[in-house]
């Protein structure tokens, strides 16, 4: 197959036709500034509620809940230091639970937090990567201020017990929240169903743009705001507001609404799976749960191997790994490592991710190579044997 292969779509997506599209007026011709009341800043203003309400749709909420930002990060980072400066004059020391698997725009978070005072509790995870909501209630106590647990890992694609982890906090009084970057736009996220109070969406995950994202806030929940400036976004974040790209979100929640209803990925995956497990038998891992998982994630491991050496093999292909490389010496995927997944095993780990525009012939072509690579290959991990080949770490 000539060109390249694109496997990588839980690092980002290419933006919808439609997206594109309904764009390019509000950067061209609509650039009014949505706060000004002329005519120019009415029609921007209105492009900017009606992605709201798109966006609300797509999460089954009040278009007042919805908070623009610049992306996940900005969402998730307005969560945790939200919380924990809304409620640090009523609590000497504010509690979050959190998980060891989360992305790093949750876990730096906390570790600043950390620094400011407040008590962080890093929940394990199971073989599957799965949290176990009794930790959860375990760990639940009076100076507990927020839970956060991701609604699915950026590398593994598990699926976590949301609803039931919601309830637990909501029976204590504790505001829960779920980074659900990955699962918007690929599964239902119903935030009535899952019951929390506050939700991230990263909007080059479901074939936005880049550079925006929402926060979905239940009405009556307090964060104090990191942004200080004019009035923007009810109050809740200032700086004039991102036009085009926010049409791009509205746009693309959109189209996520009739892509649902589609199984291809799930199809493909499965597919996928099903051809390395008849080539490679045993040699090859499933990270993660075999049900619980997004529709488009496959994590393999590739035993005694280098998942780095094996892309460094396959340029023509975009995946990731989980591991890290400092000085030549490679570490495991911390996400492998919490789940418990033996060395040897975990770093041969590459996460293919599926989207819309995989084909069934692509991922034939990805077979037949790694059969060949795979092949030619020496078994190295865990025999003490030096390889070489730069990674490329999972992004979110």
């Amino acid at each position: 197959m000539n060109g390249r292969i694109y496997l990588d779509f839980n690092a980002t997506t290419p933006p919808a036709p439609e997206v594109a599209a309904a764009m390019r007026p509000y950067l061209t011709e609509d650039f009014g500034n949505p706060s000004s009341t002329h005519w120019a800043g009415i029609g921007a203003r209105d492009a900017v509620e009606a992605a709201r309400s798109k966006v609300a749709a797509l999460l089954c909420c009040d278009a007042t809940e919805i908070v623009f930002t610049s992306g996940g990060t900005e969402s998730n980072n307005q969560v945790l230091k939200g919380t924990f400066y809304a409620c640090c004059r009523d609590k000497a020391r504010p509690h979050i639970i959190t998980s060891r698997i989360e992305h790093p725009s949750i876990l730096e978070p906390c570790r600043f937090l950390e620094g400011l005072g407040a008590d962080v509790t890093y929940l394990p995870v199971d073989r599957f990567g799965r949290v176990d909501p009794s930790d959860v209630k375990d760990a639940l106590q009076d100076e507990t201020v927020l839970v956060s647990v991701m609604h699915a890992n950026n590398e593994t694609g598990v699926i976590q017990p949301i609803t039931e982890i919601a309830q637990l906090a909501r029976d204590r009084g504790v505001l829960c929240h779920t980074d659900a970057a990955q699962t918007v736009g690929k599964i239902p996220v119903d935030v009535e169903s899952l019951g929390v109070d506050l939700l991230t969406i990263a909007s080059h995950k479901l074939y936005g743009p880049k550079g925006v994202g929402a926060l979905f806030v239940r009405e009556g929940v307090e964060l104090t705001s990191l942004l200080h400036g004019a009035g923007h976004e009810a109050g809740r974040r200032a700086g004039t507001e991102n036009v085009a790209s926010i049409v791009g979100l509205g746009t693309a929640c959109e189209v996520a609404r009739r892509w649902l209803e589609t199984t291809d990925t799930l199809f493909l995956r499965d597919y996928f799976w099903q051809k390395l497990r008849a080539i490679f038998s045993d040699l090859v891992v499933l990270n993660g749960h075999l049900d619980e998982r997004l529709p488009n994630t496959l994590n393999v491991s590739f035993r005694g191997l280098f998942g780095s050496n094996i892309l460094a093999k396959l340029p023509a292909v975009a995946a990731s790994t989980g591991s890290a490389c400092h000085a030549g010496v490679r570490c495991l995927s911390p996400v492998l490592e919490a789940m418990g997944v033996e060395e040897s095993i975990g770093l041969g780990a590459i996460r293919f991710s599926l989207g819309h525009t995989t084909t069934e012939q692509e991922l034939d072509w990805v077979s037949r190579e790694l059969e060949r690579i795979i092949s030619e290959s020496d078994r190295v991990v865990g025999k003490g044997k030096a390889s070489s080949g730069a990674t490329k770490p999972v992004t979110h």
